[in-house]
């Protein structure tokens, strides 16, 4: 079996799928990983050191495409545009990894479903025990929430910590973190380390003790906020009414806070609005907001995504890829989590598509010629296939894949 790493090609996009350290764990599984030239570089990897790892590096772009593997950071609707000049690579009977925006961008996944190829997306996965290795979004939330935290002090005109000095007291930073996922817990605890006076929110109660544990204080909504997660432990899409009472509770804090981190994503939605205008002109001057969730078009009213702009003095920072401001340490995550995961599908050599496995199950997005996520074909206006149907299927597709000769057997570990 062949692997194939291509260089990324979404603009501004460091990261690479694979590292040249977990190499030799793929071809102890029986697989031949081929790289394209400079794939690595913008992350510091050399081609060197991938050849001296075992792969083989290439200089066509099409030739990693004949690979029967493509791992990727960004593929289809995750790099809508520069990722079209890919397309006719992909053949029948090829599987494809990476993070795709399924839910965002569902007619791409449709587009390579008619290549035949066999879609996987990482942002899919389940957030169960078994999973967490292979946990894309969350891997890349720690490094999101870290560098938000960064880019605010950098931002600043203050300085985070409290000194004392010959010249007086100088008081801590406050910051305000809106979103306690993987992100938001990152986010507080760099701000920690940093010396800031830390708060932080979250509609989902159930965070305020992992918000206490790091030292920071949980600001508490007199809301109901018993249905704000659901059973995969995201949290969910609220109505207006809910979170027009949260912003009004909030603007008091917004108002006393030095930095704001917004953080707060519905997979597969637009963001939701915490910051209005309003609050924003309320902030002090030189206040900063950081918001994470710019590429999802922004927690803040006024967020540019792509941009930093200053209304009334304060400035409002839209970050669209913070891991890849961090690729080095960003791509060590991802390829752990990637190549986890791929080596969780091979079984005896083969590519072993499992529909009664949930890993398998939640992040198939396409294979044999059709859409088969129920969630995306819904999106599509299409019937999903019959449990029959798909498990044929998936049988078809794993008889068809070269046999290797080693047996996978799981690795336990972190992330990091």
């Amino acid at each position: 079996m062949i692997v194939a790493v291509p260089r990324e090609s979404f603009p501004g996009e460091n990261r690479v799928a694979l590292i040249p350290a977990l190499v030799p764990r793929l071809a102890d599984a029986g697989m031949e990983v081929i790289v394209e030239t400079s794939a690595g570089s913008s992350a510091g990897f050399s081609d060197r050191q991938y050849e001296e790892s075992g792969a083989k590096v290439v200089d066509n772009r099409q030739d990693l495409f004949t690979a029967d593997v493509i791992l990727q950071v960004r593929t289809a609707g995750a790099n809508p545009d520069a990722g079209r000049a890919d397309l006719d690579y992909f053949r029948s009977d090829q599987a494809v990894i990476g993070t795709c925006d399924p839910l965002g961008t569902p007619q791409a996944a449709r587009e390579l479903a008619n290549r035949g190829v066999t879609l996987f997306a990482l942002e899919m996965l389940p957030r169960i025990t078994r999973a967490q290795s292979m946990d894309v979004l969350s891997a890349m939330a720690t490094v999101a929430g870290y560098r938000a935290v960064l880019l605010g002090a950098q931002r600043l005109p203050k300085m985070f910590p409290m000194l004392m000095t010959a010249a007086g007291t100088i008081t801590p930073a406050r910051v305000f973190v809106m979103g306690v996922g993987v992100a938001g817990l990152q986010a507080i605890a760099t701000a920690k380390r940093l010396g800031a006076v830390v708060s932080a929110n979250d509609i989902r109660p159930a965070v305020r003790e992992q918000v206490e544990s790091l030292g920071a204080k949980f600001v508490q909504l007199e809301l109901d906020t018993a249905a704000a997660e659901d059973k995969g432990g995201y949290a969910k899409e609220m109505d207006e009414e809910f979170l027009r009472k949260q912003r009004e509770m909030i603007a008091r804090v917004v108002a006393e806070s030095d930095v704001v981190i917004t953080t707060a994503a519905i997979p597969g939605k637009r963001a939701p609005t915490l910051l209005t205008a309003e609050m924003v002109a309320g902030m002090a001057l030189g206040s900063v907001i950081v918001d994470v969730a710019a590429e999802r078009g922004g927690n803040c009213e006024l967020t540019v995504p792509g941009s930093t702009i200053v209304s009334g003095g304060v400035s409002i920072l839209g970050p669209t890829n913070l891991p890849s401001e961090v690729p080095y340490h960003a791509s060590q995550m991802y390829a752990k989590n990637i190549t986890t995961f791929l080596l969780h599908l091979i079984d005896d050599g083969r590519l072993q598509l499992d529909s009664d496995d949930q890993i398998v199950g939640d992040t198939l997005i396409a294979t044999a010629g059709r859409v088969v996520h129920p969630r995306v074909c819904d999106m599509l206006g299409i019937d999903p296939p019959s449990s029959d149907d798909q498990k044929q299927e998936d049988a078809d597709t794993a008889g068809e894949d070269t046999a290797g000769e080693d047996e996978y057997k799981t690795v336990e570990g972190d992330d990091d």
